[in-house]
């Protein structure tokens, strides 16, 4: 199996901070390379993140990191809100916390927010298995009176 590079962590928190959680689609790059999708993208050598996903309210995506020009560790996810939550301005209210929630990302566990996160009537969770090299989880929002708004599902690790 191979093994963690030490970096590796540090690297994705900072990644993720100065993409989505930080910037929203600002880090989108302009001509995404695959039609229709969102593309977000940090470099810092000899590290590259990109992230690509695809729909709003549901969305699909996945997340890579190469060292040198090669893909070394990848995430995919899925989620979004309920499907009754219509309302756009619903709907990006509660990004805007998800994101605020990102933010909150830390190397001992760089794949999406903290376990807990509570701000602005909602409340954050997120439960995960694993480690860098192979890991899954669940991210969940939901208003503090406990009616579920938001879920996602991720899984990654190392490649070899």
């Amino acid at each position: 199996m191979p093994s963690i590079p030490d970096d590796l962590a540090t690297f994705l928190v900072e990644a993720k901070r100065r993409t989505y959680a930080g910037l929203d689609d600002d880090a989108t790059v302009a001509a995404p390379l695959l039609a229709g999708s969102k593309q977000l993208e940090h470099r810092a050598p000899p590290y590259a993140y990109r992230d690509i996903y695809f729909g709003m309210g549901f969305f699909v995506g996945q997340e890579t990191v190469s060292r040198d020009d090669v893909v070394i560790w990848s995430m995919s996810y899925s989620g979004g809100v309920r499907a009754d939550i219509t309302d756009r301005s619903t709907l990006l209210e509660i990004y805007k916390f998800l994101r605020r929630a990102l933010l909150g990302v830390s190397v001992v566990e760089p794949y999406r927010g903290p376990r807990l996160f509570e701000q602005a009537g909602m409340t954050y969770r997120n439960g995960v298995e694993g480690s860098l090299d192979r890991f899954h989880g669940i991210e969940t929002i939901a208003r503090h009176d406990g009616a579920p708004l938001y879920e996602l599902r991720y899984s990654g690790g190392l490649l070899r």
